[in-house]
């Protein structure tokens, strides 16, 4: 036999150790060769889905425990939207905001709470005229200073409660057949008035009773003693002609601001007022 067949009957090196491995063998080869890559890519999405959802969870903790990924959705500050602001505080108010931009006013009285009536005092014989403790003891150094000029103060009214103040509001207004705004002028509604406090009194003199509760008080020396001498014990007119609640006068109503009780309710309710 030549060469020549002898070379085609002779298979190749190749091809006889590719015959000679077996088909399951084969197979299995490649499947390892293509499977493994497939596998390391689905090993490296589930390790980012796992990293992403970790990743999430600690946003949400963040958000929830140390609020850092506040909303952006809210409006914008109020200082750029003046309009905007002032309809939003008719409608939400904020607690943080000053409370002199929202003044409680009623009819031009500004409200105050009733006095405790564990602190009200006596400081007429009768028991008709009461006012708090530190105010009554000022008032007693304030008559007696003036009964030594020949100064009798009446006393005509002081602590007044809420319902008190309800009778000489609205009764008195129906009698007299007033409209609320006419009846605040000389009088404040339930609620909003000084004579609430137990520091307000209303004086008259015990020399000339036809001026009691009258602008024409301011013409008896009982008044013109305490415009000169009311300062030393701590009283003052609380409304003066022309005053800025709109009040009429009243020369004979004066309240004590004697200490720091007594000076924090009228002023911080002052403060109140636009």
């Amino acid at each position: 036999m030549d060469n020549a067949s002898l070379s085609r009957k002779t298979p190749q090196a190749s091809e006889l150790a590719a015959d000679e491995i077996p088909e399951a063998v084969r197979d299995h080869t490649y499947l390892d060769a293509g499977g493994s890559q497939s596998q390391k890519k689905k090993g490296l999405i589930w390790k980012l889905l796992g990293l992403g959802a970790v990743a999430f969870a600690v946003s949400i903790w963040l958000h929830l425990n140390f609020n850092f990924f506040p909303a952006t959705s809210r409006a914008e500050p109020t200082q750029k939207n003046p309009a905007a602001a002032s309809s939003a505080s008719a409608t939400a108010p904020n607690p943080g905001s000053n409370s002199k931009a929202t003044p409680d006013n009623l009819l031009g009285h500004l409200p105050y709470a009733e006095a405790p009536a564990t602190d009200l005092v006596n400081v007429t014989s009768d028991g008709g005229v009461k006012l708090r403790t530190s105010a009554a003891a000022k008032y007693q150094e304030m008559a007696n200073a003036a009964a030594a000029s020949g100064i009798y103060f009446a006393p005509i009214s002081g602590f007044r409660s809420v319902d008190d103040q309800q009778h000489v509001f609205f009764d008195v207004k129906a009698e007299r057949r007033q409209n609320a705004s006419k009846r605040a002028e000389v009088s404040a509604p339930p609620g909003y008035s000084e004579h609430h406090t137990g520091y307000a009194i209303d004086l008259g003199d015990g020399s000339a009773p036809d001026t009691n509760l009258s602008p024409s008080f301011e013409n008896t020396q009982a008044f013109k003693w305490l415009e000169a001498n009311s300062a030393t014990f701590s009283f003052e007119m609380s409304f003066p002609k022309n005053n800025r609640q709109g009040v009429s006068y009243e020369p004979w109503h004066w309240r004590f601001v004697g200490d720091r009780q007594s000076l924090e309710t009228f002023y911080k309710a002052h403060s109140l007022k636009k």
